[in-house]
């Protein structure tokens, strides 16, 4: 088992009720439990426009490989109507896969850890959340990234919860 973090972001429709149907989904699936959740948080979008961005990361013990974590969450997105226009569009969901294990993967369609991690404050403040000692392979140390950040606007808007109905049929 390996123990990844996922990112969880949207800010299209209902976009906390999206965010928590989708734990949900994430926890209804065979090879993956969910064993931390931050808190949510509202930031404003980077490098894009529209509504604030609701974010949130969930720590999972998965048996999935890196490959089939990121297709599952792919897989969620598009349930959840999850559509790419243009380079960083509003969404009703988005699920990044931001650290699995030790593993550094450099793929054209899947790099871990995440890219852009330590340059925003939406991945880093929820993993301080569940994980503010995780040392992140290449990047450092979470609670000693949160600094670098410290200029972008966020605020926890509340703590994190999960229905418990069935909201996934993937």
């Amino acid at each position: 088992m390996t123990v990844a973090y996922i990112g969880l972001g949207a800010n299209l429709g209902d976009a906390r009720q999206a965010i928590k149907d989708a734990i949900v989904c994430l926890a209804q699936q065979i090879g993956v439990t969910i064993i931390g959740k931050s808190d949510l948080y509202r930031t404003a979008p980077i490098e894009s426009s529209g509504d604030d961005y609701l974010n949130c990361a969930v720590a999972v013990e998965t048996s999935l490989s890196a490959r089939q974590l990121l297709t599952l969450c792919l897989k969620i997105e598009l349930h959840f109507g999850r559509e790419r226009p243009y380079k960083n569009a509003p969404r009703t969901l988005d699920l990044d896969l931001l650290v699995y294990g030790d593993e550094r993967i450099a793929e054209p369609d899947l790099i871990v850890p995440h890219p852009r991690l330590a340059l925003r404050a939406f991945v880093l403040h929820p993993l301080a959340d569940i994980a503010p000692e995780l040392d992140i392979p290449g990047v450092g140390r979470v609670s000693a990234l949160l600094p670098h950040v410290a200029d972008q606007r966020i605020e926890r808007v509340a703590q994190g919860c999960c229905p418990t109905k069935r909201v996934c049929t993937s």
